[in-house]
C-alpha cells in the first residue's frame, strides 16, 4: 500500500506545518479499548522529558551519525518490550485522523507514510493499537520504556535504523502538543504513538502515549 520508492526527497519529506499539526494533534488510535483489569503500563517520571520547550531537543551528547536516504519501513523492533512486529502504510482518515493498523491483528504497526521516514533528518511517526477488543496488541507495554532502550525500524532498502529513547511521555489527546511531539530537532528522529491514560467504554482513552527517540546507528 502506499506510494513506491523513490520520488523527489521533497515529496517525501512532507513538512510538519500547521496543516500536518492541525491534522494530527489529538491522535486517537484507539476508539474502542479492550476491558482489561490492570490497563498498559504508564510512562514513568523516571522517563519524562526535562524542561518544556516548544520542540524537545534532547540535552545529553550524541554521536552524530549519518542521515539515511527515504526508504519505507517494513518492520519494527523493541527489544525490551519484546515488539518484533511488521510495518504497514498508514495515511490519514476521512475525519483527519492519522489512521492505525487494522485493529483485528494485534500484532500490527504503522508509519505514517506522508510524513519522513525512519532514518531520513526529520522526525518520523509509527503508530499502533494498545489493545483492542480481544486484549493487548502492538504497544500494549510501550510506556514502561525507560530511557535509553533501543527500538529498530527494518527498511525495505536493508537498512535498520537504530534508535535511543530519550523520553516517554502521555498527553491528553484533547491538548496533544503537535508541535513539541512532531517538531523537527534536525536529526533522525522517531516518535512511537499509542493511547494511553485513562479508560471509559464511553470515551475510550484518553490520552496517547509517545516515545521519543534519536537515531543513534544504522546497519
Amino acid at each position: 500500500m502506499g506510494q513506491e520508492e523513490g520520488g523527489s526527497e521533497h515529496r517525501r519529506r512532507s513538512p510538519w506545518g500547521a496543516l500536518a499539526l492541525v491534522m494530527l494533534t489529538g491522535l486517537a488510535l484507539m476508539r474502542n479499548g479492550a476491558d482489561v483489569t490492570i490497563g498498559p503500563p504508564q510512562p514513568a517520571a523516571a522517563a519524562a522529558l526535562t524542561g518544556r520547550p516548544e520542540v524537545f531537543v534532547p540535552t545529553t551528547p550524541l554521536v552524530p551519525v549519518e542521515p539515511l536516504a527515504f526508504s519505507t519501513a517494513s518492520r519494527i523492533t523493541i527489544g525490551a518490550i519484546r515488539i518484533d512486529a511488521p510495518v504497514i502504510e498508514v495515511g490519514l482518515d476521512q475525519d483527519g485522523w492519522v489512521q492505525a493498523p487494522p485493529p483485528d491483528d494485534p500484532n500490527l504497526a504503522g508509519w505514517y507514510q506522508n510524513g519522513v521516514a525512519p532514518g531520513q533528518r526529520g522526525t518520523a511517526v509509527m503508530v499502533g493499537h494498545v489493545d483492542n477488543t480481544r486484549g493487548p496488541a502492538v504497544f500494549y507495554g510501550l510506556g514502561s520504556l525507560k530511557k535509553g532502550n533501543h527500538v529498530e525500524v527494518t527498511r525495505a532498502d536493508g537498512h535498520i535504523a537504530v534508535f535511543e529513547v530519550y523520553g516517554v511521555e502521555v498527553y491528553d489527546k484533547n491538548n496533544f502538543p503537535g508541535a513539541r511531539v512532531y517538531g523537527d530537532t534536525g536529526h533522525p528522529e522517531l516518535r512511537v504513538i499509542t493511547c494511553g491514560g485513562g479508560f471509559t467504554r464511553a470515551r475510550g482513552y484518553d490520552g496517547n502515549v509517545v516515545v521519543f527517540a534519536r537515531m543513534v546507528a544504522s546497519r
